[in-house]
């Protein structure tokens, strides 16, 4: 009797789990079967869910009941708290799967080269956002002693960021943020937050609900300029092609021509201000420097060579992710992936990399939704299932489950479960029900590990 087709895949956030749900419902899940294992370098899944959705985002976060189903299948095992390459490297992986499918996200910047940049008070998106949301590998703590502070991009990252430095800690309380965001929210002195578009209002990538809910805190007034308002033949061209950014360009109309309101907290939303430079002195951030752009007809923009200063004491560039690479796969340095076709991994010789595949962020770069990995991972696994059924994958030595679990255990390494989610799942719930709240996140690596029973 053949025995299950045996796939590795690196990664539990979204991609990593699309692949293993189209993994389930494919042909080869009924005969011969397959088995999965997902390995995570988190003691808790979720990827992206978990550690880069704001926390006032609950609409966002009920996408894991979705994965929740997934990983509940018997044909899924989970190992947390497992290190690629520290822990298992991809000739581990070769010597127990058929196929290595790798689903990795993205937890650096992508660098923004102005004068300036390095300044203390200049800050990443990923970093900022890696603490509010608990990760355990950032600082516990953050300055937030700037009075007025700028937001760099004009996609949702750059929203929830401006989002969490304008609302009050109060208001974030119901989240499941941990107790010393909680206190270090307590202590941000920003007044106003000003966010930064180097084009016009139909080239702004938020989502439209997104940007929405900008204005429904109490304490959030949200300010357009009327003169940023300005469309070319390029930009009508993306408004009535695109539903979405003509949503989002009538909210922004609509925010320009309000009178203005006594809400305590200002965001505004400025757009045509390229960043040039961050201004400092001893050291520390001052003041931003931009330039102004104007359309030049194709959507696109070009500098003016008018300048202006801003007051500011502390400036968060969101201006993209940056994937991690991985050691042993080759690597496109300009776009942060991994070369492929269909999800194939390709090497510099331009010959597929034998039963090795990649999908999501690290396949197509750190864009998109994260419905679009749905897609991406169809394509993946619809690949791997080609590879196989014509017999170009290689054969793994141990393919027996258990070899897996032997394998771990001679290298001492602390591997959680998915039946440790759940118990990690239950301890933070409980955390949360004395104050009301679904949940309160735990931080430290130690602690998930203990609740996890690793």
């Amino acid at each position: 009797m053949p025995r299950p087709l045996r796939v590795a895949i690196v990664g539990s956030g979204p991609a990593g789990i699309y692949a293993a749900d189209a993994l389930l419902k494919s042909e080869v899940a009924a005969d011969p079967g397959v088995s999965i294992d997902i390995f995570e370098r988190m003691p808790a899944p979720f990827g992206l869910i978990r550690y880069g959705v704001a926390p006032d985002h609950p609409r966002i976060k009920g996408i894991i009941t979705a994965l929740h189903q997934v990983l509940d299948k018997p044909q899924i095992r989970l190992f947390g708290n497992v290190d690629y390459p520290t822990d298992i490297s991809l000739d581990d992986l070769r010597a127990f799967y058929d196929g290595v499918i790798f689903a990795t996200g993205a937890t650096a910047d992508r660098a923004l080269p102005i004068p300036g940049i390095d300044l203390d008070g200049s800050y990443g998106a990923a970093e900022f956002v890696a603490w509010y949301d608990g990760h355990p590998d950032f600082p516990r703590t953050w300055p937030l002693d700037a009075e007025k502070v700028a937001v760099l991009g004009v996609g949702n990252v750059a929203l929830d960021i401006a989002r969490v430095l304008a609302k009050t800690a109060d208001e974030l309380l119901p989240t499941e943020i941990p107790p010393n965001v909680y206190e270090g929210l307590k202590a941000n002195k920003a007044l106003e937050v000003h966010v930064f578009g180097r084009r016009g209002p139909a080239q702004a990538k938020f989502s439209p609900m997104e940007l929405r809910e900008l204005d429904h805190s109490p304490n959030i007034e949200v300010i357009v300029d009327p003169e940023d308002i300005d469309y070319d033949d390029g930009s009508i061209a993306t408004r009535r092609g695109n539903k979405q950014a003509d949503m989002v360009a009538k909210t922004l109309e609509n925010w320009a021509i309000r009178d203005v309101g006594d809400r305590p907290h200002k965001l505004f939303l400025h757009f045509f201000e390229s960043p040039t430079e961050i201004l400092g002195e001893d050291g520390k951030v001052v003041g931003l420097r931009t330039e102004r752009t104007a359309l030049d007809g194709t959507g696109n923009v070009k500098g003016t060579g008018e300048f202006k200063d801003w007051d500011v004491q502390a400036v968060y560039r969101a201006v993209g992710y940056l994937s991690d690479q991985l050691p042993k796969l080759p690597w496109d340095i300009d776009s942060g992936t991994v070369p492929d076709e269909g999800g194939r991994v390709i090497q510099e010789s331009g010959e597929h990399l034998q039963s090795t595949y990649v999908t999501g962020w690290i396949r197509r770069g750190p864009v998109g939704l994260i419905g679009h990995t749905k897609g991406d991972a169809n394509e993946t696994v619809a690949n791997l299932l080609e590879d196989y059924a014509g017999g170009r994958l290689q054969t793994p030595a141990s393919p027996e489950p258990e070899a897996v679990d032997a394998f771990l255990a001679g290298r001492n390494v602390r591997f959680t479960t998915w039946e440790g989610w759940y118990k990690l799942d239950a301890a933070e719930k409980a955390l949360g029900e004395p104050q009301g709240r679904e949940r309160v996140k735990l931080v430290e690596r130690e602690d998930m590990l203990r609740e996890s029973g690793a």
